[in-house]
Parts: C-alpha cells; structure tokens; sequence
C-alpha cells in the first residue's frame, strides 16, 4: 500500500489504506483527465489542448462541474513550468507528483536535456503509459522520463538513487498526487525543502478538504506552514488566471482548491553538504594538513559532486 516519506525515519506515514481507496484515487484521476479532454481539448477555443487524454479514459464518464477549475490550474502550472526551466542552463529537472494520469512528459515540448521524475500511484502511471505508448506517444529523444512509484517507503532516497541532483536548479509540480492528510502534504513539504536547490520554485494544486479556515485567513495559514519548511508562498487566483488568458470564469464560488507558487528560500540537503566540505578543505589546507596530491583529489571531488553527473544523463 502507498505511503509517503515520515519526519521520523522509523514511521511511515499512510496514503491508502485499502484498495477501495486506491479504486476512489483512481477515479478522481480519470475525471480530471476526462475534464481535459471532453471539456476543454474538444472546445473551439481551449484553455489547453491535451492530444493524448483521449487513450487514458471512457468518453462516458461523469464529470464533477467544480473540476473545471483544474484545466486553469494545469495551464498556469504548464507556462510556470516552461518560462522557468527555459531559462536553466545544462541538464533541467522536473519532478510531477502526480496521479499517475499526468500527460505533460509526452505533450510539452520539453528543452534538450530535462529529466522528469513522475511520483505518481504505481498501477495508475503503468496503465497510463501503456495506453499512450499504443497511441505512439513519445519522450523527446534528448529528454528522460522516470518513474517513482508513491508507494515507496522513501521517495527521496530513490529519486537520488534515479539521479536527482539536489546541487542544480529543479521544477517541482503538485498536482493530483493522492494525499489523504494534511501530515502527508508535509512530507511533500519536507520532501521539497530536503531536495530543492536554494531558489528553485515548487508550484501546484492544494486540496480545499485540507483547509478548515475561511479565505480571509487561508493565505495566513499557508504561509505558515509553507515558511516552516524554508518556503515563501505566494496563493494564486483562479480568477486571476482566466482573466489573463482571457476567459471569463464562471463557475461557481464553492469550496475550492488552492493555487500557489512557492519557492525555496534555504539550501538543499547536497548544498549544506558541499558547504561543509568548502570549509572543512579550507581548514584543511591552512592548517597544511594536505600535501598537493590529496588536495588535487578533494578539489576534484567538490567540483564533481558540485556540477553533478551530466555524463551520467547521457548514458541513461
């Protein structure tokens, strides 16, 4: 069953708790993905165009009106996320947590060497993947597509273990990722905070069932926790969004889910790590500890951990 890296490394913290949740997660999943398609892609003039949706699920489904919000979400998301990573230079990484269904690894036109990590349910992104590679949906050649199944007991050791680089810039996107407390989305918190270069953005969608505050007190109650975990948050509206796409937003005001751009205000675990050994090899030098060889060695080493494995993407 899915679970999500704990604060204490001996306890886990649960996602699913039986299959009946994990059929429920699976459904929200294909609404939305529905939403792309039969609502939005198939309109004369659409917020998005998602031209693989239609493999991933049944044209009869039914679909929730308040869910027309997450089409103006995803496209916000998609321009955040291309105008960001534009401008990075090198290997670019991108991590979705995702529910699995996330078509943007085959839709974006991704920059030469990006690397995505999808963090999505296990038997949702295989299903998913199968049906877009029946179509003929591909990863640009010189980009990469991981997997990080959500299930695992700790997705930060495996996404470095995939060969995520806590020392270069990366783009983070929350967006249907099925969590079921507010502690889960904590661990995703610390997740961020653990792995994000200093400066590197964290945007998404953050479920309404989270949030027990009024409007008037929710962008307070956001920056709390988000500045807890070394982030400045900024909220987003809805009607913001379609207003600068030109839309006219007309859904109702009901409870809705929360739209936000975060960015990462404190070093990532690797930068407090490369920090460390600067200081600790200038130490060692002024005390004259090293002779010029095993200075040689540890210069080396810096600069390899400090620019990351850039050979290593190409042989993936």
């Amino acid at each position: 069953m899915p679970w999500l890296p704990h604060p204490s490394k001996t306890k886990k913290n649960r996602i699913f708790n039986t299959m009946e949740d994990n059929n429920r997660h699976t459904q929200s999943a294909m609404e939305r993905a529905s939403l792309r398609y039969g609502r939005e892609t198939l309109r004369p003039d659409p917020v998005l165009t998602d031209p693989y949706i239609r493999c991933l699920v049944p044209t009869d489904i039914q679909i929730d009106v308040d869910l027309q919000k997450h089409c103006l979400a995803t496209k916000f998301i998609d321009d955040k996320l291309l105008s960001t990573i534009d401008k990075i230079d090198g290997l670019r990484q991108v991590v979705l947590l995702t529910d699995g269904m996330d078509t943007r690894p085959y839709r974006i036109n991704w920059p030469p060497s990006t690397i995505i990590f999808d963090v999505s349910p296990d038997i949702t992104f295989r299903r998913s993947t199968q049906n877009l590679q029946d179509v003929g949906a591909k990863i640009r050649r010189s980009c990469l597509l991981l997997h990080v199944r959500s299930e695992t007991s700790d997705i930060e050791q495996v996404l470095c273990s995939k060969g995520y680089n806590g020392a270069r810039p990366s783009f983070w996107v929350f967006q249907g990722l099925p969590l079921q407390t507010l502690g889960n989305f904590k661990d995703i918190l610390r997740l961020v905070s653990n792995l994000a270069l200093k400066g590197s953005l964290f945007v998404g969608e953050l479920p309404s069932s989270f949030f027990e505050t009024d409007k008037s007190t929710k962008m307070e109650w956001m920056d709390k926790i988000f500045t807890s975990h070394g982030l400045k948050v900024m909220m987003i509206e809805y009607d913001e969004v379609a207003r600068n796409l030109g839309k006219q937003e007309s859904t109702p005001h009901c409870q809705e889910n929360v739209l936000f751009v975060a960015e990462q205000l404190q070093f990532s675990d690797v930068q407090v790590r490369n920090i460390r050994l600067f200081f600790c090899l200038i130490f060692l030098v002024e005390n004259k500890t090293f002779n010029s060889l095993q200075m040689e060695i540890w210069r080396r080493e810096f600069e390899r951990i400090e620019e990351g494995d850039e050979e290593g993407f190409e042989e993936l």
